[in-house]
C-alpha cells in the first residue's frame, strides 16, 4: 500500500527496541504538534535573506502549521503597558535563575516586560512559535534578548530575522524532547576556526541562545548591539554543554520541504571569547567541518538550525516519515561523492513522488 511505517524487530523488553520505540513516540508527539501550531510572526522577514522565507501554504497543507503576521506596534502597545511592579517580579526570578553580572536593571526590566507582552500575545492567540527581526522594532526600546531566551526555556519556538521555518521547529523539536535535561535550541553558524585536523564551527546569534543548552549557570549582561538602532539590550551570556547533538534545517525545495539533519560533536571552547558577550556553542560537525560544510551546501541547508541534544537523527527520521517529507542526514561516515549522488536520486525521488 506504500504506506510509510517504522520497523522495529526484536523483543519487546529489550532495551534497545524500547529505546527505538519510544524514539518513534517522542517523534509521533512532534508530529502531532506540528498539525496544530501556529507561529506569530512580528513583522515580515529580514530583508535581502531569501532563506528565511518559504511556502506557507504548503507547509499548512503538509505540516499542519498557521503561519501569520501580527504588529510590532501592538506589541509595543502592550511592552509600555506593563508595569514596573509587574516587571520587577519577573526580574527578582531573573536573579534566582541567573547571575546578574551587571548594574543596568533598566535595561533587564524593559526584557522582563518584552517578555511579559510576548507571551501574552502568543497565548492569545494560541501560537506555540514567534518571529522577530531586527529591522521592524517599531516602537521598542531594544531587540528582545533575555525575553527571548528565557521564552524558548518555557518551550516557545523561535526564529530570528523572521525565520519562521526554523521557529517551528525549535517548538516541535522541544515537544520531542520533553522531559530530557541536554537542551535544544535555535542556531546559527557564527564562525570557524581552521585549524588544520582541528576545524570546529562555533555557533551563536545576536542574543538569542535558549539556557536549556547551558554548561554552566549563565549571567545576564547588557552589551551595545551594533544593529536595529536600539538601546543596548540584557542578554544570557554562557558556554554549550559538551556532547553529542544534532542540528536540523528545513527548507523550501520550490514545491516541497526537505528536511536536514547533521551529526555534531558540541566541545568545550578553545578561546576565551571577552569581545563575543553572547551565548554560544562550539562544536565538530559529522564527519569533519570541511565536509560537512560541503555536504550542507550540497544538499541546500539554511543558515538558521535547530540544535538539540535531546532529540536524535532517528527521531527527526520517524518525524520525516510521518509527515511524508524527504530527509538528508549527514553523519560521520558521509563521504561527499557518494553524499551528492543520494542527494540527487533523493531528489529524483521526491520529485517524482510530488
Amino acid at each position: 500500500m506504500r504506506k510509510a511505517r517504522k520497523v522495529v524487530a526484536g523483543y519487546w523488553e529489550d532495551a534497545d527496541v524500547q529505546d527505538r520505540i519510544g524514539a518513534w513516540m517522542r517523534a509521533a508527539a512532534g508530529a502531532a504538534e506540528s498539525k496544530s501550531l501556529k507561529v506569530m510572526r512580528f513583522g515580515d522577514n529580514m530583508r535581502e535573506v531569501a532563506v528565511t522565507e518559504g511556502d506557507k501554504v504548503e507547509v499548512q497543507m503538509k505540516l499542519g502549521w498557521q503561519v501569520n503576521t501580527w504588529p510590532v506596534g501592538r506589541l509595543a502597545e502592550l511592552i509600555d503597558a506593563v508595569t514596573d511592579a509587574e516587571a520587577d517580579v519577573l526580574v527578582k526570578e531573573y536573579g534566582n535563575a541567573y547571575s546578574m553580572a551587571t548594574d543596568d536593571m533598566d535595561s533587564v526590566r524593559y526584557q522582563a516586560k518584552e517578555e511579559i507582552a510576548m507571551i501574552q500575545m502568543l497565548n492569545a492567540e494560541g501560537c506555540g512559535a514567534f518571529t522577530n527581526t531586527f529591522q521592524n522594532l517599531y516602537g521598542m526600546q531594544q531587540l528582545p534578548g533575555l525575553a527571548t531566551q528565557r521564552m524558548m526555556e518555557k518551550g516557545y519556538g523561535y526564529g530570528g530575522e523572521g525565520d519562521w521555518k526554523v521557529s517551528a521547529m525549535t517548538r516541535i523539536m522541544k515537544v520531542m524532547g520533553e522531559g530530557k535535561r541536554g537542551g535544544t535550541t535555535f542556531m546559527e553558524d557564527y564562525t570557524y576556526d581552521l585549524t588544520p585536523g582541528n576545524e570546529l564551527s562555533l555557533g551563536a546569534h545576536m542574543l538569542e541562545v535558549c539556557p536549556t543548552i547551558a554548561a554552566d549557570r549563565p549571567k545576564v549582561e547588557v552589551h551595545p548591539l551594533g544593529i536595529g538602532d536600539r538601546q543596548p539590550p540584557a542578554r544570557l551570556v554562557f558556554e554549550g554543554r559538551e556532547g553529542p547533538a544534532i542540528v536540523v534545517s528545513l527548507v523550501d525545495m520550490g514545491g516541497r520541504l526537505r528536511l536536514i539533519v547533521q551529526d555534531i560533536t558540541c566541545v568545550k571552547p578553545i578561546y576565551k571569547m571577552p569581545n563575543l558577550p553572547v551565548a554560544r556553542v562550539m562544536w565538530k560537525p559529522m564527519p569533519d567541518l570541511k565536509q560537512g560544510a560541503e555536504a550542507w551546501i550540497i544538499a541546500g541547508g539554511a543558515h538558521h538550525t535547530v540544535l538539540s541534544y535531546d532529540v536524535t537523527a532517528e527521531m527527526m527520521r520517524d518525524f520525516a516519515r510521518i509527515m511524508d517529507i524527504e530527509l538528508i542526514h549527514i553523519t560521520a561516515d558521509t563521504d561527499i561523492v557518494k553524499f551528492e549522488q543520494e542527494v540527487a536520486l533523493s531528489d529524483f525521488m521526491w520529485s517524482e513522488k510530488r
